[in-house]
């Protein structure tokens, strides 16, 4: 019996089918914002490679995390990652159209976060000075700028020791900065938080309380929140409902490797909590944790399906 050629239309067809589960998979789509943490590995490549991907519409650089508490001991730890070349880098990406946050504070407990704290409004007011003239438009003499000439889009808050004291003076001095320091206001210099999943964050209530942040990255991860992961929709609701002027991101880990009760698998990500979130008017998108594990998983791309 000979051959039939099938209609012209089965293919197109099976194309179509394929292309409604690949989207139902949950990797990311062509509008949604995708966010990743650099800075925590020295192995995961740099800056620049990681804007290369074409996987990220931010990337926050991780973490300025000696402030506060040590006086004029401003440090930038990246792990490992050289300091010389990172400018040049953030230059890059934003060349490319991606924003580059600097994150500061950073997760306590390993390491990363023992040395940050704002005991006081003097200490609020001293570390804005620093970040404005370190890292930002600020040109103060005797400032050392670890990326050169380059500026960051914004400031990135991850607190996660001490008090949330003094936060909300941080921020709004950032903002006055970026108002009227040669700055361009709250479109020039953007304030996100990452804060813990469970609401309210204690560290960050009066800070986000100011109104002034543009993105809030719930972190859906962190062994001291491990009831998020089965609570993740819930969560990012109170905290959508609770900032409704702020897009609202779901932060999560890229692999099982990290050993976090927070690691939720795409698939299931989708069906529980993206499809039902993304359609609200303030779903920001993913933030992943962090660029060394999504590159050997290809988390936010949606290949571990």
């Amino acid at each position: 019996m000979p051959f039939r050629r099938l209609p012209c239309c089965i293919p197109a067809a099976l194309a179509c089918c394929l292309l409604l589960l690949t989207s139902l998979a949950g990797p990311a789509t062509a509008d949604e914002q995708i966010a990743v943490f650099w800075g925590r590995h020295a192995d995961e490549g740099t800056l620049r490679e990681a804007c290369d991907t074409g996987y990220y519409n931010t990337v926050i650089i991780s973490f300025y995390t000696a402030f506060g508490a040590h006086g004029d001991d401003h440090r930038i730890d990246l792990s490992g990652h050289p300091l010389r070349g990172v400018g040049a880098d953030i230059k890059h990406c934003q060349r490319k159209g991606i924003l580059v946050l600097l994150s500061i504070g950073g997760p306590a407990g390993n390491g990363s976060g023992e040395h940050y704290s704002l005991p006081s409004s003097r200490a609020a007011s001293d570390v804005a000075d620093n970040l404005w003239n370190s890292v930002l438009v600020g040109r103060r003499s005797g400032v050392f700028r670890p990326f050169g000439d380059a500026v960051v889009d914004g400031i990135d808050f991850f607190i996660d020791r001490g008090s949330g004291d003094h936060y909300d003076e941080l921020a709004t001095k950032l903002s006055m900065y970026g108002n009227g320091g040669g700055g361009k206001g709250k479109k020039g210099l953007m304030l996100t938080a990452t804060p813990r999943c469970s609401y309210p964050d204690k560290r960050l209530e009066k800070a986000l309380a100011t109104g002034l942040f543009a993105r809030i990255h719930v972190r859906m991860f962190g062994r001291r929140d491990a009831s998020c992961t089965t609570a993740a929709r819930e969560s990012w609701e109170k905290w959508a409902a609770a900032y409704p002027a702020s897009q609202v991101y779901l932060g999560l880990v890229a692999s099982p490797e990290q050993d976090d009760p927070g690691y939720l698998s795409p698939k299931p990500l989708y069906y529980t909590v993206v499809m039902y979130i993304r359609d609200r008017d303030n779903y920001g998108g993913k933030v992943i944790w962090d660029r060394y594990y999504d590159n050997k998983t290809g988390y936010s791309t949606g290949r571990l399906i």
